[in-house]
């Protein structure tokens, strides 16, 4: 008798409030046949990781919430853990990871506060470190599946000022280059045992207010959905032509 295979498993952290593109990342996946685990930090009055779980799961898909008080190591290891223990092998593997969280800080250089510096530096560096630990350890004990020839896919979301600051990005920038730089490493490191580790540049502001007159800005701004179509795409990718940077602006960008 044939074990019939493992379930694939996208684990996304950073959703937001439900419209950027985590949340869009999540959707996408879903409707291709992913169970999704979403990892958000837990704010005052929102519910948003659970309602987007909600969301998926009324719509046919199969999702669970993982709410973190932060992105601090300690609370990333144990939504890992949690992960493990709702989506068990040899039913489920984990195939796909999307680090997608984000600080922002855009000031002049002498009006940065050393506490912004380090919840640029917490966000954008040390909690990618630790997401990229649960991501490539879950992986690591994977078989290698074919067609695709890899074990699992952790996919970054940057910025252009990942690779070009500004006059008010400092502190933004420092954290992106660093989360970049560690992109890059792993995939250095990592692409040996077919791990396929890339980074997005997002290249332009993001639309995430569904009011919005989507005829008026869909030149200018982009789409979650798009961004999440491009990550499925990275994930599909076959050992033979991976993609570490994908550069992704609008088409009337101004930057």
């Amino acid at each position: 008798m044939v074990s019939q295979a493992a379930k694939r498993v996208l684990v996304v952290a950073g959703v937001g409030n439900g419209t950027g593109t985590g949340a869009a990342t999540a959707r996408h996946f879903a409707k291709n046949g992913y169970s999704v685990a979403l990892i958000g930090r837990e704010r005052p009055g929102s519910n948003s990781v659970n309602n987007l779980a909600q969301e998926i799961n009324q719509g046919g898909g199969q999702a669970a919430s993982f709410a973190i008080p932060s992105y601090s190591h300690e609370d990333l290891t144990s939504a890992w853990s949690s992960i493990h223990t709702h989506f068990p092998k040899p039913d489920y593997a984990i195939r796909a990871a999307v680090f997608n969280v984000g600080h922002g800080v855009w000031k002049p250089f002498l009006d940065i506060t050393p506490q912004e510096v380090q919840d640029c530096l917490q966000t954008s560096v040390a909690a990618a470190f630790s997401f990229s630990r649960g991501a490539i350890l879950a992986f690591k004990e994977n078989h290698i599946e074919e067609p695709t020839g890899k074990r699992g896919t952790l996919i970054f979301t940057g910025a252009t000022a990942g690779i070009r600051g500004n006059v008010v990005t400092s502190a933004f920038a420092a954290g992106k280059f660093g989360m970049r730089a560690l992109s890059q490493s792993l995939a250095k490191e990592f692409g040996k045992e077919n791990i396929h580790v890339a980074h997005s540049i997002i290249d332009g502001a993001i639309q995430v207010d569904p009011n919005a007159d989507k005829e008026a800005v869909k030149d200018g701004r982009l789409r979650p959905e798009s961004i999440a179509s491009s990550y499925l795409y990275l994930v599909n990718q076959d050992r033979s032509a991976w993609t570490w940077e994908l550069d992704l602006r609008p088409a009337h960008e101004k930057w």
